[in-house]
């Protein structure tokens, strides 16, 4: 696996989140086929060997590429779409998803999009959160991002967001533009969260368009293909300005996006919640974001203890200038954690 950027790079961009200030439900309802046909699904336990199928991408774009070395944790950008899941992976992942009590409790709105499923939890959706705890398809996640990886919070497992074509709709474009330009679904934006991975879960047989956007910093733009049922893109979205094109044709887009962070807590790590206050219960989201960064914070002091004990053992002098340094970046840690928990 390549190796983690350890040099000091450029602090991350300023993320801008929706226009909604507090929880807000669809207007809309979903079609009641989505309910039907998730009921039909007969529940399984998630099994990796018969679940995943992972085929590494043909190609990774890195962060040199996109005009970016240096910036984020690591050299990889966003990988062309791979294979990740079977048939039988996503149709369990829908049944759960389109629950009558899921829906009821987790469904989300804002001005970035119209209709979500987020925060499931694990009591809700055993199968779904299985697999993206599974330590398989974690190794496989971080194996194409280029650095040890593990899901941010639960809350960020299985973000759905959910786009229903009607008859009038199916092959024209859509009023909602951000840009202006005819062509995006999701206006301009920076993700949260350091790395996502976005796997789609329905059939795009006869959808056109669909991509990802990339904005490198001399204003190029480079388009990274959707994926199709069961594939995945994992991108270094904290870091990349990016945004969802609209695609046309087919009955509907439904995606899963999983935020990741860091696997070890000696790695940069700047998550913000600036997009997901909104759409989150903020009790479980600050309750999750505050406990794994109090763990960072635990193992950093652990380990600097020990590298205290083994200089003192060796009989090495103080270095002032270092611990002074160590101390700021936790101070650093922890004002960052004050600038997210807010009303």
């Amino acid at each position: 696996m390549p190796g983690v950027v350890v040099n000091k790079p450029p602090p991350a961009p300023l993320v801008v989140g929706p226009a909604t200030k507090s929880v807000t439900r669809p207007a809309n309802p979903l079609p009641q086929y989505l309910i039907d046909e998730a009921r039909l699904t007969v529940p399984e336990a998630f099994e990796p060997s018969r679940h995943l199928s992972f085929q590494p991408p043909k190609r990774i774009i890195t962060m040199k590429e996109i005009g970016l070395e240096r910036h984020g944790i690591s050299p990889n950008a966003v990988s062309e779409p791979f294979q990740l899941f079977t048939k039988d992976a996503i149709e369990q992942m829908r049944a759960e998803i389109f629950q009558e009590e899921v829906l009821r409790d987790c469904q989300f709105a804002s001005t970035f999009n119209k209709n979500m499923v987020r925060g499931m939890g694990p009591a809700r959706a055993p199968f779904t959160y299985t697999a993206w705890n599974c330590p398989e398809l974690i190794s496989k996640i971080s194996l194409v991002a280029g650095v040890d990886l593990v899901p941010s919070v639960n809350f960020e497992i299985a973000n759905i967001n959910i786009s229903v074509c009607d008859e009038k709709s199916m092959n024209s474009p859509s009023n909602d533009d951000p840009l202006g330009d005819g062509s995006s679904a999701v206006a301009w934006h920076y993700d949260s969260f350091p790395f996502v991975c976005v796997v789609m879960l329905s059939d795009c047989t006869g959808m056109i368009g669909g991509e990802t956007a990339l904005k490198t910093p001399t204003g190029e733009i480079m388009k990274v293909r959707r994926p199709d049922m069961g594939t995945a893109v994992v991108m270094q979205g904290r870091y990349i300005e990016h945004q969802a094109l609209k695609a046309l044709g087919g009955r509907e887009r439904i995606s899963m996006v999983t935020s990741f962070r860091p696997k070890s807590p000696h790695v940069r790590d700047e998550t913000v919640l600036t997009g997901d206050r909104c759409i989150s219960y903020k009790s479980d989201l600050y309750t999750q974001y505050t406990e794994y960064r109090l763990e960072i914070l635990e193992e950093r002091v652990r380990a600097k203890m020990k590298g205290e004990r083994l200089r003192q053992q060796a009989k090495k002098p103080f270095d002032i200038a270092e611990v002074r340094g160590w101390l700021m970046e936790q101070k650093d840690f922890i004002k960052a954690m004050l600038c997210e928990i807010i009303e």
